[in-house]
C-alpha cells in the first residue's frame, strides 16, 4: 500500500518560514510525480508545487512562485516543500499527493495522497 505522511506544519507570523516533509513508501517511486496542494476551509483544493522522482522537474503555482520551493531526496523517498515569505492567505491544509507519470496541478489527476498538515499564518 502507497503511504504518504506529511509533516512540519505549524503556527507562524506573516513573513516567517516552515519547511513541510512527506514521507513516501510502499512502492518503488522512480517513474512518480509528487505534488503539494491545499486546501482552506470552504475552499477548493489548489495546486501549490509538483516534482518528478526520476528528474527533479519543478512546476509551482503562480501564487506561490518566488516564495515556495519543492525539493526531493531520493534516497529517502521524501519530498520537501520550503515556505518563505509566509503571508496569511496561505493558511491551509497542505496535502501530499503522487500520481504515476508526469506532474499534473489538477488534484483529479493523482491516486495518492497524505493525510494533510495545518499551516496557519497569523499577521
Amino acid at each position: 500500500q502507497v503511504n504518504l505522511v506529511e509533516s512540519g506544519g505549524g503556527l507562524v507570523q506573516a513573513g516567517g518560514s516552515l519547511r513541510l516533509s512527506c514521507a513516501a513508501s510502499g512502492r518503488t517511486f522512480s517513474r512518480y510525480a509528487m505534488a503539494w496542494f491545499r486546501q482552506a476551509p470552504g475552499k477548493e483544493r489548489e495546486f501549490v508545487a509538483t516534482i518528478t522522482w526520476s528528474t527533479g522537474t519543478t512546476y509551482h503555482g503562480n501564487s506561490v512562485k518566488g516564495r515556495f520551493t519543492i525539493s526531493r531526496d531520493n534516497a529517502e523517498n521524501t519530498v520537501y516543500l520550503q515556505m518563505n515569505d509566509l503571508k496569511p492567505e496561505d493558511t491551509a491544509v497542505y496535502y501530499c499527493a503522487a500520481r504515476f507519470g508526469a506532474g499534473l496541478t489538477s488534484p483529479d489527476d493523482y491516486d495518492y495522497w497524505g493525510q494533510g498538515t495545518q499551516v496557519t499564518v497569523s499577521s
